[in-house]
């Protein structure tokens, strides 16, 4: 390389320092810059002989990533020194002891959970990206500003990735979608998130990235057109209420755009609010609300609001720090136009994310906020049950979640994710009210656990200590938090179903004659085809497996030919069987709506769900249900298109299967006999009353009894029960 090319790229690289320094969000102290400087020289030094597929010196990626996390996102100068420095250790001869000595702890804390994270291979598949997002996310707990300059680095690999090979553009963009662009937006980075979704979309998707592109590119000046004669309408009344504001347009994303042509099933003319219309306006703190809502009705006085798109995130800031008032109104020429109305000061906490709460509230160390965030990433972390892909796609609910705001009954606001159910309000107050909660009540009425809430409800949880979750409350819960406590609290409640079913099952084999010992244990869990003792001991515990089946087997043990048989043929090691910490599922039976019915189905091609995947049934025109995995290809076009013929669908064990009986009851009516036969049916643990109903006529009655049961001796043993019952003269069941 000839020296006037050298000479230019030191230029360049001075160059770009001093911008480094001049568009930090930040002021930047003397130590400050002194400290920028150090980090500045290392990684120059460091990286001197180091170029990028591009043929650039690579000390310009350092540059720009430390220049993105100073102006777009705002952070401290400890944070501009870690971003110059993040790919000294990994690349380079410097240590991470070097670091610490030059830069202190902090800077190499950082460093060194930059490096960590790209030390991670990632893979097509799911499940090893998926644990290392979960590894990824634990580093969180030394420094959230890790995760932050990883974001920063992403971005600029995105905006440079023209001069890779394609395989490796798509493994980056796709990965870019699945982890990075979620991650900004929850941190609320909301520049940053749009940029690496339309990136993402440019690599995975680039004929429909540029289709888009071209067609936004030709409505721009039509669509300035519109913002103008938009403000035209209200700037006359804005100022004459003395305001000083200013009205832009926004386009909408690419990626945002193709979400709503598909989600829609239209073409891009069809896509109706292509671009937002902003009003900043200049305020005091005080007087911030009061005109917001003042432009609102100035707005509103001239365009006709949508009432159920008002969003208004000023009352109930996003847990992310964002404040603004969104309505929709219709515009001229009889289109929808989302008008987003921010103070300057929400304005840039919408751009800039925690960076800007830093600076509004003076005091570096004062953000609740986002020590919230990470408290609460903290517990989805610390469930250990969840399995890295569950985790990922939790953590993803929770992340694009649009929020609704519900009030306890003393009036304190909770934020919930769109879609969350009474239920997931209890877990959200306090694990302990979620596992105790007998009823829900929202505004004052009864409802469902299942009951979804809205913005604005009041909610009442009512418990009880006797109450325990049951595994139908699964389907009751939306967040991520509920369904891991109800998924611990039922293992829980199995593994001590499991203890007591050990004394019994000890004791019933005793009279049989048998000895319950490993061997005895091995022989019973081969001989009802489970998978560990846990298994076996659960069964007896809860019912499932009762006398009978017990004096079959000890018959067929008996038989020495047939204990040998099976024994050498079907007999696992001992190892394998003797589990003492799992309990399996057999996944062995698909079922199908709230009913959980057994229906025919064919399993769709595109997807080959197996037992134990989350599915949905599809009901096709000739070829009956056809079943899809939830993250099929297809799925988002099928539940988008066809929602009306979506049916739910899930896995389960069919040798724990509870099923429905309905029992009749006929004979003389005397006082209190309801009573009596209620209290039989609810003193069995093992069963579940659904509904009641009795008519008595001159003496007598007849009463209808619905149960849920695990097996036909439990039911067998109530109707015995209610048999004996002073005045029952009839249990039948239909």
């Amino acid at each position: 390389m000839t020296e006037a090319v050298i000479e230019e790229e030191n230029k360049e690289i001075a160059k770009q320092y001093k911008e480094l320094l001049k568009i930090s969000y930040r002021t930047l102290s003397v130590a400050d810059k002194k400290l920028i400087r150090s980090a500045f020289d290392v990684a120059v030094d460091a990286h001197k002989d180091q170029r990028r597929k591009s043929g650039e010196a690579y000390i310009f990626h350092p540059i720009a990533v430390a220049k993105i996390v100073a102006s777009e996102i705002g952070l401290d100068a400890t944070s501009i020194a870690a971003a110059l420095l993040h790919d000294v250790v990994e690349d380079t001869q410097y240590t991470l002891v070097d670091i610490e000595q030059m830069f202190g702890e902090t800077v190499a804390r950082i460093v060194d959970g930059l490096t960590k994270i790209s030390a991670m291979e990632y893979e097509g598949d799911v499940s090893l990206q998926a644990e290392n997002f979960r590894k990824m996310l634990l580093t969180l707990n030394e420094d959230i500003r890790v995760i932050i300059i990883k974001i920063a680095d992403r971005l600029h690999n995105m905006q440079t990735m023209e001069s890779m090979p394609a395989n490796k553009q798509l493994k980056i963009a796709s990965e870019t979608l699945y982890i990075y662009a979620p991650l900004a937006h929850r941190i609320g980075l909301y520049n940053i998130k749009t940029e690496l979704e339309d990136l993402g979309l440019k690599y995975t998707e680039p004929e429909v990235y540029n289709d888009i592109l071209s067609k936004i590119k030709e409505s721009k000046e039509e669509q300035d057109d519109y913002i103008e004669a938009f403000s035209d309408v209200i700037k006359e009344s804005l100022d004459s209420e003395k305001l000083s504001y200013e009205i832009k347009g926004r386009p909408k994303s690419i990626f945002s755009i193709r979400r709503k042509m598909i989600a829609q099933s239209v073409s891009f003319d069809e896509v109706y609010d292509k671009f937002a219309v902003r009003i900043i306006y200049k305020s005091d703190p005080e007087n911030e609300k009061f005109l917001a809502w003042k432009i609102y009705s100035i707005v509103t006085d001239h365009f006709r609001p949508n009432p159920m798109r008002l969003r208004d995130w000023i009352s109930s800031p996003k847990s992310t720090g964002y404040e603004a008032l969104h309505i929709t109104v219709m515009g001229p020429k009889g289109r929808w136009v989302e008008v987003q109305i921010r103070s300057e000061r929400m304005n840039e906490i919408a751009e800039k994310g925690y960076a800007a709460h830093y600076k509004y509230k003076n005091d570096d160390k004062d953000d609740g906020g986002l020590d919230d965030w990470l408290n609460k990433l903290q517990e989805t972390l610390e469930n250990a049950e969840a399995n890295a892909v569950d985790f990922v796609e939790e953590f993803k609910l929770n992340l694009y979640a649009k929020e609704i705001f519900v009030f306890s009954p003393k009036g304190d606001l909770y934020s919930l994710p769109k879609g969350a159910t009474a239920l997931d309000f209890a877990f959200s107050v306090h694990t302990e009210v979620g596992l105790h909660t007998r009823g829900t009540k929202v505004n004052g009425k009864l409802v469902p656990l299942s009951h979804e809430l809205k913005s604005g409800d009041q909610v009442e949880i009512i418990t009880s200590e006797k109450t325990k979750p049951s595994a139908n409350w699964i389907n009751y819960v939306t967040t991520g938090r509920a369904r891991s406590k109800i998924k611990s609290s039922l293992k829980e409640e199995q593994k001590l179903t499991a203890t007591e079913g050990k004394v019994v099952l000890a004791r019933k084999l005793k009279s049989l004659k048998i000895t319950l010992d490993e061997k005895t244990i091995n022989q019973l869990v081969v001989y009802f085809k489970l998978n560990t003792s846990l298994d076996l001991f659960y069964r007896v515990g809860a019912g499932i497996i009762d006398n009978q089946m017990l004096k079959d087997f000890a018959a067929s043990r008996n038989n020495a030919f047939v204990s040998f048989f099976k024994n050498r043929i079907r007999k696992p090691s001992p190892q394998e069987d003797i589990n003492k910490e799992e309990i399996t599922l057999k996944y062995d039976q698909l079922v199908f709506g709230k009913e959980e019915d057994k229906l025919d189905y064919k399993m769709a091609n595109c997807c080959n769900a197996i037992p134990g995947d989350d599915v949905f049934g599809f009901v096709t025109v000739n070829e009956g249900i056809k079943v899809h995995k939830k993250n099929c290809p297809n799925a988002l076009q099928l539940q988008s298109n066809y929602n009306y013929r979506i049916m739910p669908a899930k896995w389960i064990d069919s040798t724990q299967q509870e099923f429905k009986a309905n029992l009749v009851i006929s004979g003389i009516d005397t006082l209190g006999l309801v009573n009596n036969v209620t209290k039989v049916v609810s003193n069995n643990l093992h069963i579940d009353m659904k509904s009641v109903h009795f008519d008595t006529d001159d003496g007598t009655f007849t009463g209808k009894i619905t149960v849920v049961v695990k097996n036909k001796s439990i039911l067998d043993n109530l109707v015995k029960n209610i048999k004996k019952i002073n005045g029952i003269h009839k249990v039948t069941r239909v």
